[in-house]
């Protein structure tokens, strides 16, 4: 199972994502990722991470794919690792195209990256 930790649900991923999360993975499962308080102190993340941790391990994923606010992340994957919990990126090409005189960003899923 791969818990999908990021603020971008499965059903909104491309089929091309989706495809290469269950070839890899199986089953996906949505966990939102955390509104962060931007004024919480280093020992809030601690606290915030803790608690998605126990959520986590309770539900025994192969993988968890995590983007979003950095000192979470970087806090919530390096307890996942040591907790040998693999955790993963999704990489994309950015094009931009220009649509009726607006400038339009296109984001394509490239693959799944392994955080080191």
């Amino acid at each position: 199972m791969l818990i999908n930790l990021t603020n971008h649900p499965f059903e909104s991923w491309s089929e091309e994502q989706k495809k290469a999360a269950i070839n890899f993975y199986g089953e996906v499962v949505d966990m939102p990722f955390p509104e962060v308080d931007p004024f919480g102190d280093e020992q809030y993340i601690d606290q915030l991470t803790n608690l998605y941790l126990d959520k986590i391990l309770a539900m025994k994923p192969n993988a968890v794919h995590i983007m979003g606010e950095m000192t979470f992340c970087f806090c919530m994957i390096q307890k996942l690792k040591q907790n040998n919990i693999t955790c993963i990126a999704s990489t994309t090409k950015r094009t931009i195209e220009l649509v009726e005189g607006n400038l339009i960003k296109i984001f394509k899923f490239v693959r799944f990256r392994k955080y080191l």
